[in-house]
């Protein structure tokens, strides 16, 4: 088992006990923070999948939920369990739960950004769920300024979603992210070579931003500003 610091992605289902059960199980493993997706209370409608006709194989089984009723069909098995009520309260029923930190993924606006610092969320993760909750959803690094800027270092904010450079990782650094998070990056390592191809995708993310620092005079990530991100709109001006 990795001994780096670990957090919980965590769902709230219909039934509270089965995710009372998950919290308490994760702060017996020792992780360190409890992830709560708020962005999927109902499955999207994902259009790729529908026409890949996606499926779990075989051998793959949704273990932790431990309720004898598997199935390979995700959509269907996901909808039967989250809960299309989840309101803040939720939130606050959670934050009660456990004495882990509360970090709540899923935010795209600054509104929804202070609800979480009002209700005494430790972390704010914004993210779109990797486009596939809602069409037509916006880019996690174009609203990430605004809730920021609403924010205002009250708590952390995290970031992920389309981070498949080392300059990306640096954009989200000037725009204010305390944490960048890949994830289709990390599967393709995982696919090429396991453990090993998932390490030299971190390596090759290092490097370009050991690059980009270089290049643009950063000696350390505090160098790392916001007048370092130039948009359209200010080309248009010229």
């Amino acid at each position: 088992m990795s001994k780096a610091p670990r957090w919980f992605q965590l769902y709230i289902f219909k039934d509270r006990r089965v995710t009372k059960k998950l919290v308490k199980r994760a702060e017996k493993a020792g992780y360190r923070a409890i992830v709560l997706t708020v962005d999927a209370p109902v499955f999207g409608i994902r259009r790729a999948d529908n026409k890949n006709r996606f499926q779990l194989p075989p051998n793959i089984t949704f273990a932790n939920m431990d309720d004898g009723k598997q199935q390979r069909d995700y959509g269907a098995y996901y909808d039967e369990r989250s809960d299309p009520a989840l309101t803040w309260d939720d939130v606050e029923w959670l934050l009660k739960l456990t004495k882990l930190p509360v970090i709540v993924k899923g935010i795209l606006t600054k509104e929804d950004a202070l609800i979480a610092v009002d209700r005494g969320a430790q972390g704010i993760w914004v993210s779109n769920h990797g486009a596939r909750q809602v069409d037509s959803e916006p880019a996690t690094i174009e609203v990430l300024p605004e809730i920021v800027a609403a924010v205002a270092d009250r708590i952390p904010i995290i970031i992920d979603g389309g981070v498949t450079q080392g300059t990306d990782v640096f954009k989200a650094l000037a725009l204010g992210a305390k944490m960048v998070c890949i994830g289709r990056p990390a599967l393709w390592g995982l696919a090429v070579n396991g453990q090993q191809g998932v390490e030299n995708v971190l390596d090759i993310l290092k490097k370009e931003l050991d690059n980009v620092m270089a290049i643009a005079g950063c000696h350390s990530i505090a160098d790392i500003i916001k007048d370092f991100v130039a948009h359209e709109s200010s080309y248009e001006k010229i």
